[in-house]
């Protein structure tokens, strides 16, 4: 009896994977062929990272619909392949896919609950509060900190280039972006530059560690959400949150109790966090935020800020220490801007615009997040079609794909910061370039994390010339564990001071 009920259920389960399968097929939406267990996402964590299985997907069914057909796991995934399409999904047609898609536990992970991961209205209330933080004002504002902590870099770096031929700017970019983020996010000198062990960047690079199978939780927690929700899953480290936690709240004790008023995000959040407004004679109607909301704001600012920025400026150095002509041009474009304004002004860092090409060029080439994911929060028709998007379903926008695709840039794997000059940015369908995303769930952070990796490289380019070591290797290997696009090692160069 047990032997043909055991053969029952294998048969049933089959069935229901192939019926899993044919989901594509049964709307007639070309697809690529899945495997099971994993889908089209075989070898996700081990052997390649999720920005190439989506570009392989993307070439496989470019061309044959706006939307291509693929499989995380056993869950149906549409690959947004058309121009239009993105555009109507991230800007026209918002209000059917304004949702993530991340997964977030707000009660047993109150730190994974922050902007980049909440949905539909705390999404939206969340922003508004946010909002008035990011603005250009606030950004010239926060622009002194970050000049002292790239002061105290050139310091280090001229120490460290008179000791040694050769220098692992990876580490050292992310211990720079850390003591900025450090300082605006939490305004505590986290000491990152000097000492590679403080605990910011300790922590900084533990939120990024992936041990063997956390990818895999991440992803199944991903996919089936409301599962791992009731079985109280957490993605963040206990460890971590507690020391986040415990930073954001000393913080705001020491602040509060002492009247400390800075110019940097943790003054904002406590504006937010006492409902004050942001702007003279601009009050919010909206309720006061709990310390652990703002600690998971202040976190996931730490956490996107210092690590993408830094793997932008690794990329960029990457690529211009191996076209030195490029480098003194990038080098030249600083110098002038610096005698034009007196010094390392806002407004002279502004007026780097060669400087924004190459970051541009690099974050087109090495996109931090390779794909944006959306969730369809209502039934979707797509436009000038018949296709239906059901609620409940995953969109993918393949960033690294489009960003690769030679239809858009010729010769794609070449870097070329003229792509990025105004009059070919204007030839350019805007949405052929999304690091930062795009509509209303585009980058809070944007001008934030542009302006400080103009900073630094502005202050690396002025003082030194780079070259590559013999110890990186060319290509980049990419590390197919972390969701971020980022090089696997060390990025070693040789430093020469001018």
């Amino acid at each position: 009896m047990w032997i043909y009920l055991s053969v029952l259920a294998v048969t049933l389960a089959v069935l229901w994977v192939r019926k899993r399968y044919s989901y594509w097929k049964e709307r007639g939406i070309p697809y690529s062929e899945p495997s099971f267990p994993a889908g089209n996402i075989r070898g996700m964590g081990r052997t390649e990272h999720l920005s190439t299985m989506m570009q392989r997907c993307y070439k496989d069914l470019k061309g044959k619909g706006p939307i291509g057909g693929i499989f995380f796991f056993i869950n149906p995934v549409a690959l947004a392949m058309d121009l239009d399409l993105i555009k109507n999904v991230l800007v026209k047609d918002f209000q059917y896919c304004h949702d993530r898609s991340l997964y977030y536990n707000e009660k047993d992970d109150p730190l994974s609950a922050h902007l980049l991961t909440m949905e539909g209205t705390k999404w939206k209330n969340l922003r508004a509060k946010l909002t008035p933080t990011f603005t250009s004002g606030k950004m010239k504002m926060m622009f002194p900190t970050i000049i002292t902590v790239a002061e105290d870099f050139s310091k280090l770096m001229k120490s460290d280039a008179s000791k040694n031929r050769e220098i692992e700017m990876k580490e050292i970019l992310a211990r720079f972006t850390t003591d900025v983020i450090g300082n605006c996010a939490f305004g505590l000198e986290c000491n990152s530059l000097h000492d590679p062990e403080a605990e910011f960047r300790r922590m900084g690079r533990k939120i990024f560690a992936v041990p063997k199978g956390r990818l895999l939780k991440f992803f199944i927690a991903q996919q089936f959400r409301s599962v791992a929700r009731s079985l109280g899953i957490r993605l963040t480290d206990k460890d971590v949150s507690d020391f986040f936690l415990g930073a954001v709240k000393d913080t705001v004790k020491y602040r509060e109790e002492n009247k400390i008023e800075r110019n940097d995000f943790m003054s904002l959040l406590l504006k937010l966090k006492n409902a004050e407004p942001l702007e003279d004679g601009n009050a919010h109607n909206i309720d006061p935020m709990s310390v652990e909301e703002i600690a998971a704001q202040a976190f996931v600012f730490f956490a996107a800020g210092f690590e993408t920025s830094s793997t932008a400026m690794s990329y960029c150095l990457f690529e211009l220490a191996q076209n030195i002509d490029l480098q003194n041009k990038a080098r030249k474009c600083v110098t002038d801007a610096i005698k034009k304004h007196g010094s390392m002004t806002y407004e002279a860092t502004q007026d780097m615009s060669y400087i924004d090409q190459c970051i541009n060029e690099s974050l087109r080439k090495y996109p931090p997040l390779s794909n944006l994911i959306r969730a369809v929060s209502m039934d979707y028709k797509l436009p000038n079609s018949d296709v239906v998007l059901q609620q409940g379903s995953t969109l993918i926008v393949p960033v690294y794909a489009i960003h690769h695709d030679p239809e858009y840039y010729p010769d794609p794997e070449r870097y070329d910061p003229e792509r990025f000059a105004p009059d070919q940015v204007a030839k350019r369908n805007p949405y052929t370039f999304l690091p930062f995303g795009e509509g209303p769930r585009i980058c809070i952070g944007m001008r934030f994390g542009m302006m400080q990796a103009r900073v630094g490289l502005a202050y690396l380019l002025k003082d030194f010339k780079f070259t590559l070591s013999n110890k990186t290797p060319v290509p980049l290997k990419i590390s197919p564990r972390t969701p971020i696009y980022t090089s696997e090692g060390g990025l070693w160069m040789k430093v020469e001071q001018l």
